[in-house]
């Protein structure tokens, strides 16, 4: 499966993690543009470089600020958010513009079909089914 060349940034303030998920991201076909430890540095690199997806931690180096990361990165067309987090209950509601939540800890094969599923949904890619292990925010269902 192609993933089209879609362009991924990752907020994410543990170096590990985020390094992981940018060889995944690599190995699957997506091109990760950049890496975000801190809100202002996330929206930033948002502007300059226009993502297709974002991969969002809700905590983030200066604290649980990935909610508004998500509500700035949507409010612009053409980015799709998916929060990484193991705190799922920080997560408002509306999920602040967000597609959906992969919980932490996750699977490669949870990333790369969550991807997958996004490409398809959002950015024309070939249609997938909706992952196990995300959950969509409430306006996504059928």
């Amino acid at each position: 499966m192609s993933a089209g060349g879609l362009r991924v940034l990752i907020v994410e303030d543990e170096a590990f993690i985020a390094l992981e998920l940018e060889c995944l991201l690599e190995e699957a076909g997506y091109i990760p543009v950049g890496v975000a430890a801190r809100s202002g540095e996330a929206i930033a690199l948002a502007r300059d470089l226009a993502p297709d997806i974002a991969l969002v931690d809700i905590h983030l180096a200066d604290g649980p600020t990935g909610v508004a990361v998500a509500q700035a990165l949507t409010a612009r067309p053409g980015t799709t958010v998916l929060f990484t987090t193991a705190n799922a209950k920080r997560v408002p509601p509306d999920f602040a513009g967000a597609a959906g939540i992969i919980a932490k800890p996750y699977s490669e094969r949870v990333i790369r079909a969550a991807l997958a599923y996004v490409d398809g949904r959002y950015h024309g890619g070939a249609p997938a089914e909706p992952p196990d292990g995300v959950v969509l925010a409430p306006r996504h269902h059928p």
